[in-house]
């Protein structure tokens, strides 16, 4: 357990997917408290209705808690758990998202932090999880193998890394940002070209008079 002294800054679960998918992202996010809703968000928000009620479940063979509270003291980690069903064989987390099925490493990152979370906290091994995909109502299991692990720690000191030094990342302005909630914040197309940029900080000073020094005269 950290001492006091000791005691590693928190990092959100949820910050090492966004990190993943784009750490400018991450820190708009996580460092300048920015956040804005598309319809992915607002689709994703109300199917998470239900897992954000703090309830449990039981079953024969099962037990099923939402919105489970999770932490680790030795990675410095806090965050929340969609779903985790109590087997016989220990903890199975189980992460919500709204999309169809697809094969992201930053869903599997967050997956994988909670289920380290869980270990610690249960003192019980979490060799699997699951990613439920609303889109598609399927599941796609997920190993928590070495190198899961190993990414998630890596990803971890890269955050924390990041909000110690309070910068923001340039843009990528890629594919990542076309369904970005925080597109018109970042505004990728603008920030990362910068003969662009120049010119709007240039036009955010001009007046009017200005713009009509340089205009020819048209009186008689």
């Amino acid at each position: 357990m950290s001492s006091p002294e000791t005691a590693l800054e928190p990092v959100m679960i949820s910050a090492l997917e966004h990190y993943s998918y784009c750490p400018r992202q991450c820190a708009l996010i996580h460092l300048d408290q920015s956040w804005d809703d598309n319809s992915f968000t607002v689709r994703g928000t109300q199917r998470h209705e239900r897992v954000d009620r703090p309830e449990t479940e039981q079953r024969p063979d099962i037990r099923r808690a939402w919105a489970v509270p999770l932490w680790s003291e030795r990675l410095g980690l806090v965050g929340r758990a969609d779903l985790v069903e109590f087997h016989p064989a220990g903890p199975y987390p189980v992460e919500h998202k709204s999309s169809k099925q697809r094969k992201w490493v930053h869903e599997a990152l967050q997956l994988g932090a909670q289920a380290l979370c869980l270990e610690e906290m249960t003192g019980e091994p979490v060799p699997a999880g699951a990613i439920f995909y609303h889109g598609s109502r399927a599941r796609r299991e997920i190993q928590i193998d070495a190198e899961l692990r190993a990414q998630v720690v890596a990803t971890i000191a890269a955050v924390r890394a990041q909000l110690a030094g309070a910068r923001l990342p340039p843009p990528v302005n890629d594919a990542r940002c076309r369904h970005c909630s925080l597109n018109d914040i970042c505004m990728p197309a603008i920030s990362g070209n910068r003969a662009s940029e120049q010119a709007l900080l240039a036009r955010l000073f001009t007046t009017d008079d200005d713009a009509g020094k340089d205009a020819p005269c048209t009186s008689s």
